[in-house]
């Protein structure tokens, strides 16, 4: 369901510069996301994408700009701090501990979310054995929700590719977080994988409510799912719209066929 358009702003992006030596990975970026939208970012590959999900959680700081999360600066803090208030990520490379079993992965990813003492965890009793429970009856609604159960015990590094990615994104759910960053959740994916995912990403919205913000490259699924979407090309923004919007915008028909863009031209 697509979020108002008065809505709440749950991330902000305003006038990020980011550069790398003499290039340009964001010129002077700027997008609004609102709270429980699924707000797309697309474009050529090397438009800057990535690095616009590296600033939101802090592995990047971009030159110029700010950025804001519920009302809230985050542009300097640490990606750990960032973490802590609710923004989740998954990245283009699986990131998983692939000798552990499913489980074990997914309960590693609420590692920050622990308050026993160390002493508390090595004795295991009292309120370390009540929170352990309590966190794998979390990881256990997500193995659910996911429809992870059959493969719960075995070692990541043994499971199809799509399983992972699957798994990848059940990871970033057990951090309970507000916000996710999905970056190419669908990418090496066949057509029947893809279909699941996105089936998640939008039960992920509808039923957990959580805003989305999502790199992918798959038109198709971008403009079935998305409730609107930033468009970037070398770096700068050149469209935001709705899906129909965006589908007849000429300067992002020019973009993805390579053809010099008005944006870019100055209107020649």
């Amino acid at each position: 369901m697509e979020a108002s358009s008065n809505g709440d702003v749950k991330l902000k992006l305003e006038n990020l510069h980011l550069s790398f030596g003499g290039v340009k990975a964001l010129d002077a970026v700027g997008v609004e996301v609102k709270e429980g939208q699924i707000f797309s970012i697309i474009g050529p590959n090397g438009a800057g994408k990535t690095c616009a999900l590296n600033c939101v959680n802090g592995f990047y700081r971009a030159q110029q700009g700010r950025i804001f999360f519920e009302g809230q600066e985050i542009t300097r803090l640490k990606p750990y701090t960032i973490a802590q208030l609710g923004i989740s990520r998954t990245f283009q490379n699986i990131q998983l501990y692939t000798g552990l079993s499913v489980v074990d992965n997914l309960m590693a990813a609420r590692h920050f979310l622990f308050k026993s003492t160390w002493l508390e965890g090595a004795l295991y009793f009292g309120k370390s054995h009540k929170e352990e429970v309590r966190h794998r009856r979390i990881v256990e609604e997500i193995i659910d929700f996911l429809e992870l159960e059959r493969w719960r015990k075995q070692v990541v590094g043994m499971l199809p590719y799509g399983i992972r990615k699957r798994i990848d994104l059940g990871r970033a759910l057990a951090q309970e977080p507000k916000m996710l960053l999905l970056d190419e959740p669908m990418a090496g994916m066949n057509l029947e994988e893809k279909e699941d995912m996105a089936r998640f990403i939008l039960d992920v919205q509808e039923e957990r409510g959580l805003t989305i913000v999502l790199i992918e490259h798959d038109m198709g699924v971008v403009m079935d799912i998305t409730d609107r979407i930033a468009v970037l090309d070398f770096g700068r923004k050149i469209a935001e719209g709705t899906p129909e919007e965006i589908k007849t915008n000429p300067d992002v028909i020019s973009a993805y066929l390579g053809v010099e863009s008005t944006a870019q031209s100055g209107g020649r």
